[in-house]
C-alpha cells in the first residue's frame, strides 16, 4: 500500500479551511498531507485507517490528525454502490501550525493546545463530552463569516486543551518521526526501543540506562506515556507488524519472528489485544 502525498487547495483570503464533503461516498485515497486535519462524520459509515489503526466510523466519529500522518475513510459498500439510500456527509477542518502567523502557537495561552497537538501525531479519537461540544461547533462552521469560523476554530482549540477525553490511534512504532522537544534521558530510551524491539528487551537493563530504579523507571514511563514500558514495547512491535502485514509478502510467522515475537501464540495474542482483530484478518482489511 502506498501513500500519496496530498497538496491540499488553498484560498488565499483565508488563513484555515472548513468544508462539507457530501457525496456517495467519501472519494479521497489513502494519503497524508502537511496541515492539520479534524474530521466529523454526519452521515454514513464505514472503516478508518490513521496510521496502523483500523477503526469504524459511523454518524458522530470524530478524530483529529496531525501533520503528515497517513489515513483514509472507507465507506461500506452500500455507500460505494449507490444503495445506502442517503448520500455519505463529512465536515472537515484544515490549518498549519502557522495559519495565524509564526508565533500564535508559542504564546502562553496555546499551552494546553501544544500539548495535544504534540499528541495529535498518532490521531486522536475525540471521545463523550468534548465531541458533542465539538460537534455542535463543527456543523455550524461551514455557514458562518470569516471571523465566526475563526473563533469558533479557537473556541474549539480550547475544548480540546482541557484534558479531554480520547483514543491514541497510531502506534509509537508507526510514527516515524521523534519530537525533538521530549527529554534526553526519555529520548534515549525510546530510541532504544525503537532500534532494538526485534531483540529481548530487559526491564532493568532499560531502567539502568536511565539511571534509575525499576519502580521510578516504571512510574516515570507511564507518567510520560499513559502505558507501561512493556505495554509500550508490545504496541511498537505490534505497530511494525503492521507495517510488515501492508508493505512485505511475507507470512505471519516470519512478520511475529521479524518483530521480536518468538512464539506466534504470543504475536496474535498481542496483535488481536492492540488490533482487535488477528492478523489474517487484519491483512484482509489492507485491501482498500
Amino acid at each position: 500500500m502506498k501513500f500519496i502525498d496530498l497538496r491540499l487547495p488553498k484560498d488565499i483570503d483565508k488563513s484555515f479551511t472548513v468544508f462539507k464533503e457530501v457525496g456517495q461516498y467519501f472519494p479521497c485515497p489513502w494519503h497524508y498531507h502537511p496541515e492539520y486535519e479534524l474530521v466529523l462524520v454526519i452521515k454514513s459509515t464505514g472503516r478508518r485507517m490513521v496510521g496502523d489503526n483500523i477503526g469504524y466510523f459511523k454518524e458522530g466519529d470524530l478524530v483529529f490528525m496531525g501533520s503528515l500522518l497517513p489515513h483514509v475513510w472507507v465507506n461500506d459498500p452500500k455507500f460505494i454502490q449507490g444503495e445506502a439510500g442517503y448520500l455519505a456527509e463529512a465536515i472537515v477542518i484544515h490549518f498549519t501550525d502557522d495559519f495565524l502567523g509564526g508565533s500564535i502557537l508559542d504564546i502562553p495561552e496555546m499551552e494546553g493546545f501544544r500539548k495535544f497537538l504534540h499528541l495529535s501525531k498518532r490521531g486522536i479519537g475525540i471521545k463523550d463530552k468534548a465531541r458533542e461540544e465539538i460537534n455542535t461547533i463543527m456543523v455550524k462552521m461551514p455557514g458562518m463569516n470569516g471571523l465566526q469560523r475563526l473563533s469558533s476554530l479557537l473556541s474549539i482549540f480550547d475544548i480540546l486543551s482541557d484534558n479531554v477525553d480520547f483514543d491514541l490511534l497510531a502506534s509509537p512504532g508507526f510514527v516515524e518521526t521523534m519530537n525533538h522537544k521530549e527529554s534526553v534521558r526519555l529520548k534515549k530510551i525510546i530510541e532504544y526501543v525503537m532500534q532494538n524491539f526485534d531483540e529481548d528487551i530487559n526491564l532493568s537493563m532499560a531502567a539502568s540506562m536511565m539511571n534509575m530504579g525499576v519502580t521510578t523507571f516504571c512510574n516515570f514511563f507511564k507518567d510520560n506515556y499513559r502505558m507501561t514500558f512493556v505495554e509500550y514495547i508490545n504496541t511498537v512491535r505490534i505497530g511494525h507488524a503492521c507495517k510488515l502485514l501492508f508493505d512485505k509478502d511475507q507470512t505471519i510467522a516470519e512478520v511475529a519472528y521479524e518483530c521480536g515475537y518468538n512464539s506466534l501464540a504470543n504475536f496474535n495474542r498481542q496483535f488481536k489485544k492492540h488490533k482487535r482483530l488477528n492478523p489474517s484478518e487484519y491483512k484482509r482489511m489492507l485491501v482498500v
